[in-house]
């Protein structure tokens, strides 16, 4: 199991208590426990240990549309749990008054293990993350003060605040600290490729998905590495640039030309359901991603030197039998538990 206190045998909790006013409420810690596969956490619980009704309150804010200007568009809009909460089928966000971004809704999860944030890690804190969708005038548009006036008036916000936070009560702080506590539950752990890797009942891959698995050590784990499936690093991976949008990256964030059009590598666990891919979501399917990579790549002057080779060749070298194998692997990181996992759903 991953916590201290499973969700699961929380529920029942969570439902009965009652409110703040209850003299044996008590508003249990909830300790995240790392798999044993998995890298150690980066994010720090001193100042927000998660809790059962920060959990709760996490969960609410996170389904509630009234959080953005039309009090339509929530946090789950762009990130759907049977794909793995993103976007699935649109190759970029788009939010409010149906705008339109420029970037793909990443996946959320194992985001305790994550040390930045967003396509171009604009933030380094889980706990400032929800900020950028919340405030961005393409995505959510919401209005902190507004927000805030909604919440103070509204009693269920009331009362769960006062469990979670019975010093301060409501506010934009604790808001934004309950998102970051639900994000960090939400851990995705439990897909074939885990049971193999830790040797439990279940995981036992095919010759074609281990051969895959073979390929993807040799060909792709440099960049997608540990079992998170990323090393976190920023990389320019030769995508033809876009004209109209020009995405410059991560050279957005820190303005050096050694970061241009460089992206965070992302986690290709839950990859099968994800599509589209990449930051602007150009491509559909998985075969066409590994077709981009054998034949597709091109040169810039930071273009990531793995890609750049001696001969004068770019990109990695696959046959379509070997596309074929390590589709097949990526197929097993398919957490089915995860996705169906009502205590991340809306309705439990």
């Amino acid at each position: 199991m991953k916590f201290l206190y499973t969700i699961a045998a929380l529920l029942p909790l969570l439902v009965s208590c009652g409110g703040s006013s209850d003299s044996d409420y008590e508003n249990l810690e909830l300790v995240v426990k790392k798999p044993s596969n998995f890298p150690a956490m980066t994010y720090d619980f001193t100042n927000n240990p998660v809790t059962q009704k920060g959990f709760e309150l996490g969960r609410k804010l996170f389904y509630d549309g009234r959080l953005s200007s039309d009090g339509l568009v929530s946090c789950a809009f762009c990130h759907i749990q049977e794909n793995a909460f993103t976007h699935h089928g649109h190759t970029v966000s788009h939010g409010v008054d149906n705008r339109v971004g420029t970037r793909n809704a990443p996946a959320i999860q194992n985001m305790a293990f994550l040390s930045s944030y967003m396509w171009d890690g604009v933030t380094t804190h889980l706990d400032l993350q929800p900020l950028i969708p919340l405030t961005s005038d393409v995505e959510m548009h919401g209005d902190l003060n507004a927000i805030l006036a909604m919440m103070k008036a509204d009693a269920q916000y009331q009362r769960l605040f006062a469990q979670a936070y019975p010093q301060s009560g409501v506010s934009v702080e604790n808001m934004l600290k309950s998102l970051s506590q639900f994000m960090i539950m939400m851990v995705s752990d439990d897909s074939r490729f885990d049971k193999y890797r830790r040797g439990e009942a279940g995981g036992t891959l095919t010759a074609e998905e281990l051969q895959g698995y073979a390929l993807f050590n040799q060909k792709c784990a440099t960049c997608h590495a540990t079992d998170l499936q990323t090393d976190g690093s920023f990389r320019n991976n030769g995508l033809p640039v876009n004209p109209q949008v020009n995405d410059v990256g991560r050279y957005k964030i820190t303005e050096l030309a050694a970061d241009y059009y460089k992206f965070r590598v992302p986690s290709l666990r839950n990859v099968a359901l994800t599509a589209p891919y990449m930051h602007d979501g150009r491509f559909g399917t998985l075969q066409s991603v590994l077709n981009y990579y054998a034949t597709g790549v091109s040169d810039s002057p930071t273009l990531d030197p793995l890609l750049r080779h001696a001969d004068g060749t770019r990109g990695i070298a696959l046959t379509e039998d070997e596309k074929t194998a390590i589709i097949a692997f990526l197929n097993t990181l398919t957490d089915e538990t995860f996705i169906t996992d009502k205590s991340f759903s809306e309705f439990q």
